[in-house]
């Protein structure tokens, strides 16, 4: 585990520890590796030309001596040497420069005056002083009147980062005990440009360890100049690995629900692979809330991260309407005995607490809680898995209003196509041994209720479906049947179901069987390349029509079948897919690199969130420190369009479609997640499904689902996002029907009929551009005329700190509104002071 940053503060008897990932400003400008130091850059880029001297020791170096000395004048007394005048001594990696020098080639001490400068050794050491000692051979020295480097190496007025912290430091007095450690009197440290740092600590003494701490007595801690606060005692980090233990900087923040929020946590550093933070937080208008994170990472590619969220809420309103709970997470990864381990444990006490105090508009309103833990392994076109599995969607925020449904445990294997000894046949396999629960709340006010509904607390299920194909091929015609064999037995059945009524589980076993042909035909791709090149590119188009022929037969006991997951819900179906998918290519005719330039991913919307391979790492820290700039594709699909649609021979399913509700069934899954089967019918609805992609920095996407039958658009889904130099803009569009048999019941009120909800989000910067930065998005409910959310944030960035401000405001059905103002402050290499946290930010 690299988490290198911390900052000790000592105050009326506690530690204070800050810690922020690796990379916390622009300490360098993103564009290059170099940044500029201005103080003594003249100096420095007149004496590191190629004198005579350098050169002369140069030479002597390549055959073998460590020691040139040269001066205008010098006076040899035995072993002494008096130097007058331009004074340069080369010794192995150090160069010592000054006006007046005295050198002992035996103790290989100097003492020198005048434009007092030392240049060199491991750590990139560079030190300008008044006048000063120095031993080669010991690395150590004393000096006055310094400013001093680490861990950069100059180029003319430029400086290259030789290490992962580097800093500058002044002082009155500056001793050289080691190759590694110094002391630092009357000075200050900094890791900002000289000589007029943004920040730094005056000190009345200073102890750095290179690679290491540098700790810091009784200093004052001063932004442009002006001391902000005392601190008797703290620790500046001057080296990658380091963490220590100790309490962290309090965390401020403003909110209209919460109100004035003031929190601290301590750090506990266990070892190299494992930490815990232990925080809370005090709501002034609402209580105390409670945080807790473990982290380990054993191996490269195995982790653990237990998260605790909690809030003992005073409530709001009269009588308190208490809205606390909380939310425990677990994610973790890794191998066991060959088996690829994951666990996504996720515990929610209420939904109520999840839209009360969430900060994150797409997650506070998430109604489905998911945990899942599972072995897997795949070898020779094998796979066996064993897993557990809960899962929850909360119907309202009414306590109990929960449906349950558990695996536990499964076990799961399957096969992919395989020769059938040498004739042309192909078999696989699929089958499950799942131990399963369900449970529903009642719903509604009796006597115009639905029923609560609840299996066995532990109900077996066995499934098996092997599979028998003749694929054949003949000049470019591929056809494939198929024949299928599906079994499945269970130990309860269902009976009782109706349209107000999810019927009850009884202890009698019953046996699904059904037998299902596939006939799948794809003729030859159409295809076209166009001789001219447009945009630099040469284009092909591809079109790509398919077929499929599918009759399943023998489940003429459906409505006796417990509805689990996607295994349940075969039913009897007599149906032709047709459809196409077209492609357009782009060629590029020469090489070029794509646009490497860090971008701010967190604004794509509709998209799937930026991943880290840890879940700590926030995907900002994974892209900045993996980002070499490749050439991009030389092809690319420019457009992709999908087109399909079913037509049922049989509009009732067998018999099992229910009419007046909604009805998922295998055949409707496959085809698209939007239910659209209220009554019998033998034409779905037009899938469609288009995307563009002319570069890696611009997406949009079209999702469609019109149904002729009702002569209506079903569900829209458009989304597009843009990135073009510094600027990212990004737009969603989300329309959703519900059938209208499904938008009411006799239980209670009609539900909304339509959705449609627009996001939009704009950005200008990069997450570590020094100077400016900024980024909002907004979510607006057209139907109900309400803005849901606004989040704004905006960053400036100097060479070693920067400050960032958010503004959040969200409506959340009718639990929540707010208005959250939270900012940080962040130091180069140290940390932040404030609130927002890296998982939260827009970029």
């Amino acid at each position: 585990m690299t988490l290198r940053n911390r900052f000790l503060i000592t105050a009326a008897g506690l530690c204070h520890l800050l810690l922020v990932p690796p990379l916390v400003t622009s300490q360098l400008p993103p564009e290059n590796a170099a940044v500029t130091l201005r103080a003594g850059a003249a100096e420095k880029s007149a004496t590191e030309q190629a004198t005579p001297c350098a050169l002369a020791a140069a030479a002597q170096k390549q055959s073998g001596d460590v020691q040139t000395i040269c001066a205008i004048q010098q006076e040899e007394e035995g072993s002494v040497y008096k130097l007058h005048g331009a004074v340069e001594i080369y010794y192995q990696n150090y160069v010592l420069r000054a006006d007046e020098a005295t050198f002992n080639s035996d103790t290989k001490e100097v003492t020198a005056t005048g434009h007092f400068a030392l240049d060199g050794g491991p750590n990139d050491d560079h030190i300008r002083a008044s006048h000063g000692t120095y031993n080669f051979a010991l690395e150590s020295g004393r000096f006055y009147d310094v400013t001093g480097t680490t861990g950069l190496r100059f180029r003319g007025n430029r400086a290259i980062l030789t290490s992962t912290a580097p800093f500058a430091f002044t002082g009155r007095v500056v001793e050289k005990t080691s190759p590694d450690h110094y002391l630092v009197y009357d000075g200050t440290i900094t890791t900002c440009e000289l000589p007029h740092p943004k920040w730094q600590f005056d000190a009345r003494k200073v102890m750095v360890d290179v690679g290491g701490n540098a700790k810091i007595y009784h200093s004052n801690f001063l932004l442009h100049g002006v001391p902000v606060l005392y601190f008797p005692f703290a620790t500046h980090p001057v080296e990658k690995e380091s963490r220590q233990s100790g309490f962290l900087m309090p965390s401020v923040a403003r909110s209209s629900v919460k109100g004035n929020v003031l929190g601290d946590a301590y750090y506990w550093a266990i070892n190299r692979m494992m930490d815990a933070t232990l925080g809370a937080e005090y709501f002034s208008l609402r209580g105390w809330a409670q945080r807790g994170q473990f982290r380990a990472q054993p191996t490269e590619n195995s982790y653990v991260d237990l998260n605790y969220f909690g809030v003992i809420d005073r409530g709001i309103g009269t009588p308190p309407l208490k809205e606390g709970g909380e939310n425990v997470r677990l994610n973790s990864a890794g191998t066991i005995g060959g088996f690829r381990a994951v666990a996504n444990i996720d515990y929610l006490s209420s939904f109520l607490f999840r839209l009360a105090f969430n900060e994150v508009f797409s997650q506070a309103v998430y109604s489905e809680v998911k945990s899942q833990a599972f072995l897997s392994k795949s070898s020779d076109g094998f796979t066996l898995n064993g897993f557990v599995e809960r899962y929850q969607n909360f119907l309202s925020t009414t306590p109990g209003q929960v449906i349950t449904i558990s695996h536990a445990p499964s076990f799961d294997s399957s096969s992919v196509d395989r020769q059938l000894w040498r004739t042309p046949l192909y078999w696989s396999y699929d089958a499950s041994l799942a131990g399963l629960s369900r449970s529903e709340p009642q719903q509604g006010t009796c006597p115009a209720c639905i029923p609560a509904f609840r299996t066995g607390n532990l109900l077996g299920r066995f499934d098996l479906h092997p599979e028998i194909s003749l694929p054949f091929l003949f000049r470019g015609w591929s056809l494939r049947p198929a024949l299928t064999l599906h079994e499945t037995y269970y130990t309860e059945r269902l009976v009782g179901e109706t349209v107000e009524n999810p019927g009850q589980a009884i202890s009698d076993p019953v046996t699904r069987q059904a037998l299902e042909t596939i006939v799948e035909l794809r003729p030859p791709a159409l295809e076209r390349v166009f001789d001219k090149e447009f945009l630099g590119r040469k284009w092909k188009h591809v079109i790509e029509p398919r077929a499929t022929y599918r009759f399943v037969t023998g489940v003429n006991n459906f409505a006796n079948i417990l509805k689990f997951d996607e295994r349940d819900i075969l039913t009897d179906t007599h149906e032709v897919e047709y459809g196409l998918v077209t492609r357009l290519y782009a060629k590029r005719t020469s090489e070029k690199p794509d646009d490497c330039d860090v971008i701010m991913k967190g604004l794509t919307v509709g998209g799937p969130a930026p991943e880290s391979i840890i879940p700590w790492q926030h995907p900002t820290a994974r892209m900045l420190a993996n980002n070499p700039c490749q050439a991009g594709p030389q092809v690319r699909e420019v457009v992709t369009w999908e087109l399909v649609q079913k037509y049922f021979l049989d509009p009732t399913f067998g018999g099992a479609l229910i009419a007046g509700q909604r009805n998922v069934l295998t055949t409707t899954a496959d085809l698209t997640g939007i239910a659209f089967l209220t009554q019998p019918r033998h034409l779905s609805p037009l899938v469609s499904r288009l995307r563009f992609e002319t570069t890696s920095r611009t997406d949009a996407e079209w999702d469609l689902d019109y149904d002729f039958q009702n002569k209506r658009v079903n569900a829209s889904s458009l989304l597009a996002n843009y990135h073009f130099g510094q600027i990212t803009v990004g737009g969603g569009d989300a329309i959703l029907q519900i059938p209208v048999e499904a938008a009411t019941s006799s239980s209670g009120p009609a539900q909304p009929a339509r959705f449609n909800q627009f996001r939009a989000a704009l950005g200008y910067g990069r997450p570590v551009k020094r100077g400016f930065s900024a980024a909002g998005s907004v979510g607006f409910d057209a139907e109900g005329g309400a803005l849901q959310f606004v989040t704004a944030q905006t960053t400036y960035n100097w060479d070693c700190c920067g400050v960032t401000m958010e503004y959040r405001s969200y409506t959340v059905a009718n639990v929540r509104s707010e208005n959250l103002f939270r900012f940080t402050f962040t130091l180069a290499n140290i940390g932040g002071f404030g609130s927002m946290r890296p998982q939260e930010r827009l970029y």
